[in-house]
């Protein structure tokens, strides 16, 4: 051709070829540098063939160096992507009069690890915790529990110290330490310290030996009754609260994982949100049950205001779907349809909402038999448009491979961008024009008698002989008289079908 050795004081914008656009732009290598400074045009494969040109080795370099059109529209694409990416993060809306104001972020219901962003305040009632001092002690964290738990010890032997000293204090026992004929209530009680060591022995019964009670003290004798059984009381209180607080489900929980966005696609023609719940133990959860709310501000017709209304979310109740069998990563699928609060929700809609899914996975920890709840959420932002969850399950010999490298990972797909309701819409339509353009063909198709008709008389005279006649909408002659015959049990001849 004979562009193929032509060379061109610069490059053509009208030859220019299409850029792809891309988030980081390739310098050009050095042998196009080359080429475009000396304005030899090159023609790239998409046009068909390869076009090789053999450059002029330039005697003097030029002062000033030319770009090609290609590169100077890289660096603009490139310069207007790096504006985007400073002007993304800080996204702003615009007021009543064109004001720009920050886009307020949405305080979270439930945080994603499943803690419930919710204090209670001005309480006037709150003797009703210590009626149910069991589980407020249980609810309490760690380090208020281990002091609660070292003070109900030491405040008993204190207390039943003290007074093991003051019985001693008033009978003189302290008075006849060396006095070998006088009888103790306590032997080798000669203080307060004694005192307080002989009240851990008899709490703990340690029973080393030293210190004995006599039978001459009967005070003595009620007290340590009372001690015992005041001492087993509290351990039993104590140890019980220590070992239900060990273990309880919540740390449990820890290792049920949702995925950290959720995603709307089609499955089956239908838009559904979706999101993924696994369980990292090898020991499964027994009876395992999803369930999932939206949690969104409304204002009823008459004028007040809800906050933080629930509406539940079906993630498969109707048909028992909600039950899982978790031993590997699972996908819960929501069906937008009618019913569901996403119905009328399409992707420029779902950008301006402003709600949060709240997903609760309840079932039966398999060792301990104790029931386990674990709960996530997802704002407006964590909600993908036109994503699809990534496969993570590979068949290896003998057994299932789980990747959790590919939890969280998901990949966009085709997926339209208006509501289930108008998707489902325009799916009714196309199937009444389908439904109507069938049976308008048919009815405008002419039918074989009438083509027959419009042939020679010499030549439809011998088809009518041969071939019989079919006919769509309307019934002949022959097929009446043998329905006739049919529904009078009888069957028509050969003459009569001659002479019709």
């Amino acid at each position: 051709m004979a562009l193929e050795n032509s060379v061109f004081p610069s490059r053509p914008d009208s030859l220019a070829l299409p850029v792809e656009e891309k988030g980081e732009v390739e310098e050009p290598e050095a042998g196009t540098k080359a080429t475009a400074s000396t304005g030899v045009f090159n023609v790239s494969e998409e046009l068909g063939h390869v076009v090789t040109t053999q450059t002029r080795a330039s005697t003097s370099p030029p002062a000033k160096v030319k770009r090609s059109f290609q590169s100077k529209l890289a660096e603009r694409e490139a310069n207007a992507n790096q504006h985007i990416k400073k002007t993304q993060g800080t996204e702003k809306e615009r007021g009543r009069f064109g004001w720009a104001r920050a886009r307020r972020k949405r305080q979270r219901y439930v945080e994603k690890n499943g803690r419930c962003n919710v204090q209670h305040g001005n309480m006037r009632e709150t003797y009703r915790y210590l009626t149910d001092i069991f589980t407020t002690l249980v609810d309490l964290n760690w380090r208020c529990s281990l002091f609660v738990f070292v003070m109900a010890y030491a405040v008993t032997w204190l207390f039943f110290g003290a007074i093991w000293y003051l019985i001693a204090y008033c009978r003189g026992d302290l008075d006849h330490l060396e006095d070998e004929a006088w009888t103790p209530c306590v032997n080798n009680v000669n203080g307060f310290i004694s005192a307080f060591l002989f009240s851990i022995e008899t709490e703990t019964t340690i029973g080393y030996g030293h210190r004995v009670i006599t039978d001459q003290c009967p005070v003595g004798t009620m007290l340590l009754l009372l001690q015992a059984i005041l001492g087993s009381m509290v351990n039993a209180f104590m140890v019980g609260c220590m070992f239900v607080k060990i273990s309880q489900p919540n740390k449990r929980a820890e290792t049920l994982v949702f995925s950290k966005h959720a995603v709307i696609s089609l499955r089956d023609d239908k838009l559904c949100l979706m999101f993924r719940v696994g369980d990292l133990r090898s020991s499964h959860i027994v009876g395992a049950n999803m369930r999932a709310k939206l949690i969104k501000s409304k204002q009823t017709q008459e004028g007040e205001f809800i906050p933080l209304d629930q509406t539940d979310i079906s993630v498969g109740f109707e048909t028992g779907d909600d039950r899982l069998f978790l031993v590997s990563p699972l996908v819960i699928s929501h069906e937008i349809d009618a019913h569901s609060p996403f119905w009328d929700m399409s992707q420029a809609q779902l950008e301006k909402e402003d709600f949060e899914i709240v997903v609760i996975l309840e079932g039966m920890v398999e060792a301990t038999g104790m029931t386990c709840q674990a709960r996530s959420s997802y704002l407006t932002e964590e909600v993908l448009w036109g994503h699809r969850f990534s496969p993570m399950m590979l068949l290896a010999e003998g057994f299932f491979d789980i990747d959790y490298g590919a939890f969280h990972h998901t990949f966009e797909v085709n997926t339209p961008s208006c509501s289930a309701r108008e998707l489902a819409l325009a799916a009714a339509r196309l199937d009444a024009h389908l439904y109507w353009s069938i049976s308008s063909r048919l009815d405008e198709e002419p039918t074989l008698a009438e083509q027959a008709t419009k042939q020679p008389d010499g030549s439809s005279a011998d088809n009518k002989a041969r071939e019989p006649i079919f006919t769509v909408g309307e019934m002949t002659d022959i097929q009446e008289q043998s329905a006739l015959g049919e529904l009078n049990g009888s069957i028509t001849t050969d003459q009569s079908e001659t002479e019709a």
